[in-house]
């Protein structure tokens, strides 16, 4: 049989292979988070844009939640500001609101949204403040690695979710459209707050009831210390989750990805995953394989 014919009958394996899944998840919702070291590289950006274009002609409805965490700090440190974090989250003065304001939605969600439209994909940008999409309150001053001896931070315009209204995206979703959200919330008082992207993806995927939440960064996904070796782990459960991160073993900007995780679980998402976007074609290896790449977290 000619190489050829050989390559294309491979192919249609993989199609037959995703079949199944495409008959179950047609019709839902999956929340992805974006953010890391895939959302600077220009070839992977497309990759995932494609990927996402994909979900939503095959009847998924696919909605993205974007960070932006480098290009921040890239900007803050241009304007001479010094980025400062505690438990993984940006301590958040008013210059550096404004910056996380033109960063994330004069930049970084347009440029998005206009990935997806080269790539013959519809889509919307929104801020959290858009209809009331992300209502929040500051978050109170945070004990450093939940050491609760030490003195709390004040982190400043850093909030936590209050109600998610997704009307809007579910108005937008039925029309056609991929939602394209940034992470930054109106206020009690109608000023804005910087929300950690992956706690907003969690709160989202729950207020959605999505069947999936996706969240994409630039590691493997979750490592475990074995005897000296650091062991990868494919699925975990909530349990497990929480053990490591009293042990330490889960730390830094990892804690508010798994806590996305168990947020969405607890909340009725079925399946909740941490997965390489640095891989080009993450999403589809994940979603439609039987092997899947990265790391699961479900109840």
């Amino acid at each position: 049989m000619r190489e050829e014919v050989l390559k294309n009958i491979s192919k249609a394996e993989v199609l037959v292979e995703a079949l199944p899944y495409m008959r179950k998840f047609t019709g839902t919702y999956f929340v992805v988070k974006y953010g890391g070291q895939a959302m600077v590289n220009h070839k992977l950006m497309e990759s995932v844009i494609v990927d996402l274009v994909l979900l939503k002609y095959i009847g998924i409805k696919p909605v993205l939640v974007h960070g932006g965490g480098k290009e921040v700090t890239e900007v803050m440190e241009k304007l001479g500001k010094k980025a400062q974090f505690v438990n993984g989250l940006r301590v958040t003065d008013d210059e550096t609101m404004e910056i996380v304001e033109m960063v994330l939605m004069g930049k970084v969600n347009q440029h998005i949204v206009s990935l997806f439209n080269q790539q013959g994909g519809k889509a919307v940008g929104f801020s959290g403040r858009d209809a009331d999409i992300l209502q929040a309150r500051r978050l109170e001053p945070q004990a450093v690695n939940g050491d609760t001896g030490g003195e709390a931070v004040d982190l400043g315009r850093v909030g936590e979710i209050l109600q998610i209204n997704p009307a809007l995206i579910h108005t937008v979703s039925d029309n056609g459209y991929i939602p394209v959200i940034s992470s930054i919330g109106a206020g009690l008082n109608g000023e804005s707050l910087n929300i950690n992207a992956d706690h907003v993806a969690g709160e989202l995927a729950v207020a959605l009831q999505a069947e999936k939440l996706i969240v994409l960064t630039d590691v493997d996904g979750i490592y475990y210390l074995k005897e000296g070796k650091q062991e990868f782990i494919s699925s975990i459960s909530q349990g497990e989750i929480k053990a490591m991160i009293m042990e330490g073993a889960i730390s830094g900007g990892m804690i508010p990805k798994v806590e996305s995780c168990l947020l969405a679980l607890g909340g009725g998402v079925r399946r909740t995953h941490i997965i390489d976007g640095r891989v080009p074609h993450s999403l589809i290896l994940e979603i439609f394989t039987d092997a899947g790449i990265g790391t699961m977290v479900k109840q």
